[in-house]
């Protein structure tokens, strides 16, 4: 498919392109192997000597036909579908770092990526440093080390709403001879695409807006294929020098600006087995192809949803990039001229209790461990998703112990602004 079709029509048509005679709408390959006539077929495809499927762990005629979609969406060289967006930002940093390595990120990401990389991360050898993403450059750069392999970041950070620098980020990681790598979950590429800023691997979680209908749970990864590895060839030995597990290919030697996802898939694909299901896949399709729709009436609404809590004075703050005063609107002028997503981050005049009064009165808006579908929902991060940290660790990572993250629909505004009054009224 031609990669110069405009974004709503690679929505709606990129990725599946059948043949005549083929099904009009993506099939659902629900296969685990696939069958070749004869022995040496099959062993080229392990050797990595041809293109082909033979098991779905590895690749399948479904997943495959949706990654390229979301690749062409982001403007990268390829994609790879995860069962989920944690396990696509494991995959992102796992694939080019390994125990002794060090990563730096940004505080304001999502609780759980937080805790994958300060935590877990570690137990494996790999250690973080959590930066302010608003510092200055020489600040940030006193964060790297000679062992640092990636920066990372969330475009628009979830639940605070923050909006990433792309362009200063991607100039430190590159001054540091590291990739940037782009959480860009919230604004998808319909509202940012982080390639054409400097990044150079974009992470999704799946399960948000790409899907859209809280059907299923998924994560893809991206490669823009601008990252040179091998000018960084000390830094980066599991993509420049031989894999033994095959016969020793180099994967930037054999696959050049595909080397990355190449070995993400072949490798830790093959060895981790972290797949979403063809029939997720096929779900995600569904959403994939509505998604330049929605994210405009996702926008719509919760700007005037953003714009009736900031003039209502039981509202301590808000923040949402779209409102000409937020701290962000700069930034969001630059990076998303069309609009960011439809979560708004604010805090009601009292404590926690007032929160949690407020969202229990709610009565269309639901509250539910989920963001970014089509049906309106709220959550209380610092008792629900980020429950796990502490009060420093909430504030460092920009989580105010009042945040209420909603995530505005794509119902009519008028009855998401009732019930928010009267929810409101009864606190």
């Amino acid at each position: 498919m031609d990669k110069k079709l405009k974004t709503a029509t690679i929505c709606v048509q990129a990725g599946w392109e059948p043949k005549n005679g083929e099904p009009r709408v993506l099939p659902i390959v629900q296969s685990t192997t696939f069958k070749y006539d004869n022995t040496e077929e099959m062993a080229d495809l392990f050797d990595l000597k041809k293109e082909g499927y033979f098991y779905t762990r590895l690749q399948n005629p479904t997943n495959d036909a949706v990654a390229k979609k979301i690749a062409i969406l982001e403007g990268g060289v390829g994609a790879m579908l995860t069962s989920s967006g944690q396990a696509a930002n494991f995959y992102a940093i796992f694939n080019i770092c390994e125990a002794g390595d060090h990563i730096v990120a940004s505080t304001e990401i999502y609780g759980g990526t937080y805790n994958l990389f300060g935590v877990t991360l570690k137990k494996l050898g790999i250690e973080c440093t959590f930066i302010n993403q608003e510092a200055s450059e020489e600040e940030i750069s006193k964060a790297f080390r000679p062992n640092t392999k990636a920066l990372f970041g969330e475009t628009i950070s979830n639940p605070g709403c923050k909006v990433l620098d792309i362009e200063k980020f991607a100039r430190i990681a590159h001054q540091h001879g590291v990739p940037l790598i782009v959480d860009n979950t919230f604004p998808t590429p319909i509202n940012c695409r982080p390639f054409e800023w400097g990044a150079d691997i974009v992470t999704h979680s799946t399960t948000k807006y790409m899907d859209g209908h809280a059907m299923q749970v998924g994560g893809c990864v991206v490669d823009s294929g601008n990252f040179d590895w091998e000018a960084h060839a000390d830094k980066f030995p599991g993509l420049t020098t031989p894999d033994m597990s095959y016969h020793g290919l180099t994967y930037t030697k054999k696959f050049g600006k595909m080397a990355y996802m190449t070995k993400l898939v072949a490798q830790l694909m093959r060895d981790l087995g972290s797949i979403p299901s063809p029939h997720n896949a096929f779900l995600l399709n569904l959403g994939l192809e509505t998604l330049h729709l929605r994210m405009a009436r996702h926008c719509e609404n919760a700007q005037k949803v953003a714009e009736f809590l900031s003039k209502d004075n039981r509202v301590a703050w808000i923040h949402y990039s779209g409102l000409p005063d937020d701290c962000h609107h700069a930034l969001a002028e630059k990076y998303l001229p069309n609009g960011s997503c439809g979560v708004i981050a604010f805090g009601l005049k009292g404590d926690r209790a007032t929160a949690v009064r407020f969202m229990d009165s709610l009565k269309l808006i639901a509250i539910v461990t989920h963001v970014a579908d089509a049906r309106t929902c709220v959550l209380h991060p610092a008792s629900h998703t980020h429950r796990q940290l502490s009060d420093e660790q909430l504030r460092e990572a920009g989580i105010a112990p009042d945040l209420i993250r909603l995530s505005v629909g794509i119902e009519d505004v008028e009855d998401i602004l009732h019930d928010i009054k009267q929810a409101l009224d009864n606190i």
